[in-house]
């Protein structure tokens, strides 16, 4: 999901960037600062979208740098339990299938990918149904549930775990089988 974030800081101005308006110069700092940072139980900072410095500083003797208040505005993006998401195949193994969901990249292990047994095929670098032969490539476009978000690492990382095993969930074109499959036998139904 995402959400727009209000949060009060202060931002530290070098004297390189004094030849710029202050409201200009706080905003490329706090992009730099903050754009792509994982922040645990808050998600991702896509961006920072506006900002408000005071314009009164405060400068430390010694340090030649200007300290302002600022309120500033953050696109952030939270994966959130349950939450049905939709994305593209970047990568797939023969453990399981990498998705990237906006700018987060998810997980699908082989067992949650259909209600069949997967193979894997290398040549084709796609999992394949043995019982339906459906099949599953990098760039195929999907629809998962995530079911686990978990946090931290050495790398202050966020990993997203999903599932494509429940009904109208997986590859875009099988969802839309599915439901063709479905308003015909609605139709047919009504008929009778």
């Amino acid at each position: 999901m995402f959400k727009l974030v209000e949060c009060e800081g202060v931002v530290r101005v070098p004297p390189s960037t004094l030849g710029k308006p202050l409201r200009e110069a706080v905003l490329e700092i706090l992009r730099r600062e903050y754009g792509g940072q994982v922040v645990k139980d808050l998600g991702i900072i896509v961006s920072v979208l506006d900002a408000e410095a005071s314009n009164y500083g405060i400068i430390i003797p010694g340090d030649g740098n200007l300290y302002h208040k600022a309120r500033f505005t953050m696109l952030v993006y939270t994966p959130m339990l349950q939450e049905v998401v939709e994305g593209e195949v970047g990568i797939v193994e023969s453990t399981g299938l990498v998705v990237r969901v906006g700018p987060v990249d998810g997980y699908v292990h082989k067992s949650q990918i259909m209600d069949d047994v997967v193979s894997y095929s290398r040549e084709q670098s796609a999992v394949i149904g043995q019982k339906t032969a459906r099949v599953l490539r990098k760039g195929d476009s999907v629809r998962a549930r995530i079911v686990a978000v978990s946090y931290g690492g050495r790398r202050q990382a966020l990993r997203v775990q999903m599932t494509m095993r429940q009904p109208y969930l997986g590859k875009l074109e099988w969802i839309r089988e599915e439901a063709k499959k479905l308003a015909e036998a609605v139709a047919k139904s009504e008929r009778k």
